[in-house]
Formats: structure tokens, sequence, C-alpha cells
């Protein structure tokens, strides 16, 4: 596949030559601090030395001192308390959060996660009715409810009172809840507005501790769950967001709960823990739970405090994940084959496929592998509940929600926001739908948007990379979104030696430069490329850098991202 390959424009000359002096660093490591909005050796300290000293003070954000309040007069007159969370990572481990932690304080405490399948996303009417009938006087909901006005509106002619603790955009009108925990909301001046849900919950416990005087020892234990979420969540890992995330890793790597080092050894890894690994190692069996079986399962695992427990529930969320993974390799080879031998679909600018007898848990991720494959926005749909239900996935810089507004007349509901959404439609609109949904795009869309792109940091020489300038790299970390790993730009490499293909479509090889060591590299997926690279043809390259591990033995990798002949 053709790549766009986008260089950054160059950071302030003089900014970047004060930040190399101050911190004695390569210019081309402080060129990436600035990109990172980082101009001062203070910010750059900050930065690079996270501490649980630089968290933010909870009873900042809009209603905390609610939200507190209104947790201690449950606890004073030993009303039951429920907490409410979704099924997903964010839902779950928010959930084993909040409930383990107030469960020390008060026994009268349970927990609630709605069925994927007939309750689906958010708070559910069924859940309220569940909490009204056993006598739950006070829910405490996370990674949900910004938007539900009309179930809490229903929940409190029920006496059932709520505190919201959700990170979701809110919309015109806000619940009617005791508390509502968002820093999204437009009057609150919580100073850090992208926490994942159970990042939310976290300042909630936090709260509760600064106020009661309770060692910081037991706010912090919960750093490896918060880490989990953020990591899967896929929201920024920056400011506040990138302290609980190095914090987390930490506590993963060091001293991880019961039910995450279960989970981890069940993954068949024990320590070495990056943003990556949680988000390909134990995200997907923390959802497989909530996909193939009950979420709740996962929530028992994460809150166990024994390890028979949690290796009976680690075993069998493992199952469940490879269930899973059954589903999803099944599904994903048959929509490709839908694709591949329909000469119109493989002409369109979108893609929509339909199997009724599709799994509905993972249709989310056969989307995500497909927009991968065709690079163009997608939608996955099959049948569930009488009606049809649908993921969709977009590409980089194209809104998918708009696209669906454009379709809004074919469909039930929809929601969900620029590269990710969930739809439901009547089985007859399916034709329609597919038709209205190429041509909304296919009016919206640029070539250039169809395209994938490579985002390069900066051009470098091979020689620039030693073991200095990877050890200040690697203190870059945690990656993700608004910190990903920095791409390098190197012209005009050689490889030195033969290279040859690992795992079948992987090209294993070593480059050069003139004047530079020789580097191991591996392109994943760039099997096709591999005739064009002969010894003593120039090409260039696009790559991270990275450090491998082979039989207790490390190395810097570089990880190809792309290759120009």
């Amino acid at each position: 596949m053709n790549k766009r390959w986008v260089l950054k424009d160059a950071a302030d000359t003089v900014i970047v030559q004060e930040l190399a002096a101050g911190l004695n660093i390569n210019p081309v490591l402080a060129t990436l601090l600035v990109h990172r909005g980082i101009k001062n050796f203070e910010e750059a300290k900050y930065f690079f030395r996270p501490t649980h000293l630089h968290l933010h003070d909870p009873f900042l954000m809009q209603d905390m001192e609610k939200a507190i309040d209104r947790i201690e007069q449950a606890i004073a007159n030993d009303e039951k308390v429920l907490v409410y969370g979704d099924y997903d990572v964010d839902g779950t481990t928010s959930v084993a959060l909040v409930y383990s932690f107030f469960e020390k304080y008060h026994k009268n405490i349970a927990y609630y996660i709605p069925d994927r399948y007939k309750e689906g996303y958010g708070i559910s009417t069924a859940g309220i009715d569940y909490a009204a009938a056993n006598d739950f006087g006070l829910i405490i909901a996370l990674d949900c409810g910004i938007k539900s006005v009309d179930k809490i509106a229903y929940a409190n002619t029920l006496g059932v009172d709520f505190i919201i603790c959700d990170h979701h955009l809110p919309g015109e009108q806000l619940p009617a809840a005791v508390a509502v925990l968002d820093p999204k909301r437009a009057d609150c001046a919580y100073p850090f507005k992208e926490l994942s849900g159970c990042g939310i919950g976290f300042k909630l416990i936090q709260a509760y501790s600064d106020k009661h005087d309770l060692p910081f020892e037991g706010v912090a234990e919960y750093f490896d769950l918060v880490a989990i979420s953020i990591a899967c969540d896929i929201v920024h890992i920056t400011g506040e967001n990138r302290v609980l995330a190095h914090l987390g890793l930490q506590k993963i790597n060091e001293n991880p709960c019961i039910g995450v080092k279960t989970l981890m050894q069940v993954a068949g890894r024990g320590t070495t823990y990056t943003i990556s690994d949680v988000v390909f190692l134990l995200g997907p069996r923390i959802n497989a739970a909530g996909r193939i079986d009950d979420a709740k399962h996962a929530v028992e695992l994460l809150i166990a405090c024994h390890e028979d427990a949690a290796k009976e529930k680690g075993d069998m969320i493992n199952i469940r994940n490879t269930e899973r993974k059954g589903h999803d390799l099944q599904i994903t080879d048959e929509a490709l084959s839908m694709i591949d031998n329909d000469a119109v679909m493989i002409a369109r600018k979108s893609t929509v496929v339909f199997n009724k007898d599709w799994h509905k848990g993972v249709i989310g991720i056969v989307a995500s592998r497909l927009t991968e494959k065709y690079y163009r926005p997608t939608v996955v749909l099959t049948q569930s509940n009488g009606h049809v239900a649908g993921s969709a996935r977009s590409v980089l810089g194209y809104d998918l929600y708009e696209a669906l507004c454009g379709c809004s007349d074919l469909l039930i509901q929809f929601g969900g926001h620029k590269y990710a959404a969930g739809l439901t439609m009547h089985a007859e609109n399916v034709p329609a739908f597919i038709e209205k949904f190429e041509e909304v795009v296919g009016a919206t869309i640029t070539d250039e948007q169809l395209i994938q792109q490579v985002s390069i940091e900066a051009e470098i020489e091979l020689a620039d990379i030693d073991s200095k300038f990877f050890r200040i790299l690697s203190q870059f970390a945690p990656f993700g979104p608004e910190n990903m790993s920095p791409v390098f730009l190197s012209k005009n490499v050689y490889v030195s030696g033969n290279a040859g293909l690992v795992g079948g479509n992987h090209v294993k090889m070593f480059i050069m430069q003139p004047g530079s060591a020789a580097f191991s590299c591996i392109a994943f997926n760039q099997a096709d490329l591999l005739p064009q690279l002969k010894q003593g043809v120039p090409f260039d390259v696009c790559y991270t850098i990275e450090e491998n591990v082979w039989r207790e033995q490390r190395s810097i990798q570089l990880n190809i991202k792309a290759i120009r002949i």
C-alpha cells in the first residue's frame, strides 16, 4: 500500500538550540520536545520525571465536593451503594478501582455491569430497576451517563441518586444527578480535560482520601488499573494522563495487583510492559469477557484478593479470548473474501459488509482490520436483537460521525465520534444504507485522506543513533496519542549483507549509511518489497527506534514503517 510521507514543520531553531544546550542533548531530541510543546528546562524536567506530586487537586473538578458529601452520607447511614460501569476495559477497570477502594470503608457496596447484548452501552433502565428493587439508594456511574438525561430523571422518580463520573463530551443538557464529574463540562475548571473514565474514578478516590487524610499509598495501589484504562481507551498520553500512565506502568512491572498479575501470567509475559503491550496483551483479554460472555468476570478478576480465585477467572478469560480470536479471524477472512471477489466493492471509497450470522462482540475489531487493509471508512454489520447492528471505523482526518449523520434517515440510532461509531437499523434498510454511505463518503472524502499517512518527526543520519540518544529517547515514553513513538526519516541507506524473510511476511535486514554502524531492522508485513532491497541500491526509510531483547541480549532495532526505493 502506498503511503504519504509527511514531515512535521521545523521547530523554532532558537528554542531548539537553547534546550539542546541546557539539557546537553542532541538537537534532534530537543526538536521532539518542542513538537510536544516543551520550551524550557523546567517543562522538560516535568516531562522526563513524572511523579505523583504532578497530579492535580481533585477538588478542582466541578461537583467533586457534592460527590464526596453524598458518599460520606451513604457511609454514615449504611446506605446500599451500587458501582455501575460499562463492559469495556475502561468501564471494568473503573468499577474494579472504585469498588475495591470504597469496600474498605463501606461494606454495603456492590457493583453492576450491563449486559452488552441485552442492555447495550451506558446506563440502562434495567440497571436502574435492579438498583431500586434491591434498595440501592446511590449509584456511582463510571465511564458513562453524561448524556443519560432521561435515565437519570427516571432514577430520580424511584428515589435512586446518581453520581456520574464520565469523560465523554456532554450534550446540551446535563443529567439531574447529585454530582456530575466530567472535565469536559463547559463550567468545569479542571486543568486537564482528557482523563479516561477510570481516571475520573481515580480522582474520586483521591478526593475522598485527601479529605480524610488517608495515606496516599491507599490510592497509589490502583495506578495499574488506571494505566490499563488509559492505554486501552486510547486517550491522550499528555499532562496528567502521562503521569498516571508512567506511574501505572511502574506498578504493572514492579508490583501489580493480584488480578493484573494473573492476567499478565495468562498472557504469557511477566514484566517489562509498555503501553503498547498493555493494549495488545491485557486489553483484549479484559474485553473478551464482555464480548463473548459476561464482563462481570473481568471485574471479579481485577478485584480478586486471593491468587486461586484470580487464577480461575484468569484462565476462564483467557479461554474467552481464544474464542474471540477464532470469531475475529473467521469473520475477517469472510469479509476480506466478500470484498476481494466483488469488483464494485473494490472500486468504492467506503466498505460496508453484512452477514446476519457474524458475532456482534467482534465486529468492531473486524472493522478496524478492514480499515487497515483497504484504508477507507468501514462499517461491519450483523443481526442482533431483531435489528441490524454495526460497528464503524474511519481513516485519519475523515469525520465518520458526520458521514453517519448524512445517513440518519436510514438508522434507528447511532453514536460515537470522528473515528469510531456504533449504529443500528432495520434489516430492510441495509441495501439503501450501503449505497447512501458510499454516496456521502464519496462526496466528502479527499483522495489524500484515502492514502495512509506516515507522520515523520525529523530527518536524521543513522550515525546520530547511539546509546545516549536511545537512552534519552526512551524517556519520552510512555507513548500513545499526542505523544507517539517518534518516526524518523533517513535517506540513501543501503542493505548491509542480505535482506530476508521472517514469519512469512516480515523483512529482516541490516541497513547502514557511509560512516555509520549497521542497524538491525524489522519491516512488518512488507515482504512485497524484498526483491527491490538489493545490496548497493540506495533507498529512503522511515522508522521508529526500539530495543530488541533476544536471549537476554539487548540491542537497538529500527522498526521500519515505510520504504521508498
